[in-house]
């Protein structure tokens, strides 16, 4: 798997994204990618051949193994990261779509003077607003779904996040109850902390861009309310009564007959 491929694509995407957004990213290659490519394959490498068995059964260590172990950690945190990553590209589909209509509209119009103007496009930042933000919000939100589906799904296939030193094990064709031994338990239970702890951070960062996002979006909504033409045009007659009202007063005040 080329990580640095998904690095490359999702970089694409940073520059369009929030501040949040771009602390996400970074959490996620640092703290997820980073440390499952150099540490855990490292503490994981070895699970299959140093689970031991106290039987000499043929098959049994293998079954007892399936049964504990349904898909390796490090196969679920790949699928983990790439489902996590992937609505990430919607964002970067609707970029291109958008760039790709306006150097349409750009030959359209210039022909080839348009070749600066193109240049300009390429490095221009798109603000979330409009369909954009749709895209962006829609893909936070399948992120926090992934996310939390992964997360079920771990604890759901280990039996939590605790990595035990001893299992015992029944299954055909153990003759017996065996008891099966877990290479470097506590090793591998700090670092299944440590990237259940990571994916939690990102779960809140995407709550909290999620949330920046809907209030901005509300508040330039209220703001555009404020400033419709039926508001102003009733502003303008409230002011406009108040003026009459003044003037309505300082006519009777000088008709007033003076004592």
């Amino acid at each position: 798997m080329n990580w640095a491929q998904l690095y490359s694509l999702l970089g694409g995407v940073n520059k369009h994204s929030t501040s949040l957004g771009k602390v996400w990213l970074s959490v996620l290659f640092i703290f997820r990618i980073m440390i499952l490519i150099v540490a855990v394959e490292s503490v994981w490498g070895d699970e299959q051949s140093d689970f031991t068995c106290n039987t000499l059964q043929p098959g049994c260590k293998n079954v007892c193994y399936d049964h504990y172990f349904p898909i390796s950690h490090i196969r679920l945190w790949s699928l983990q990261l790439i489902f996590v990553s992937t609505p990430a590209l919607l964002v970067a589909m609707h970029v291109a779509h958008s760039i790709r209509e306006e150097k349409k509209d750009l030959i359209r119009t210039m022909g080839d003077k348009a070749d600066v103007d193109i240049e300009m496009l390429k490095k221009k930042k798109f603000h979330i607003v409009g369909p954009l933000w749709w895209t962006y919000t829609v893909s936070l939100f399948f992120r926090l779904l992934f996310e939390a589906a992964f997360m079920y799904a771990f604890y759901y296939l280990y039996n939590g996040f605790h990595m035990p030193r001893l299992v015992k094990c029944d299954a055909w064709p153990c003759p017996n109850t065996v008891d099966c031994f877990i290479s470097r338990p506590t090793e591998k239970t700090v670092f299944t902390i440590f990237m259940i702890a990571a994916s939690s951070l990102c779960m809140v960062l995407n709550v909290a861009e999620l949330s920046y996002l809907i209030v901005k979006a509300l508040l330039g909504y209220c703001r555009k309310q404020r400033c419709h033409p039926s508001h102003v045009s009733k502003n303008k007659e409230c002011h406009q009564n108040k003026r009459n009202e003044i003037l309505l007063l300082e006519s009777s005040k000088a008709s007033a007959p003076q004592k």
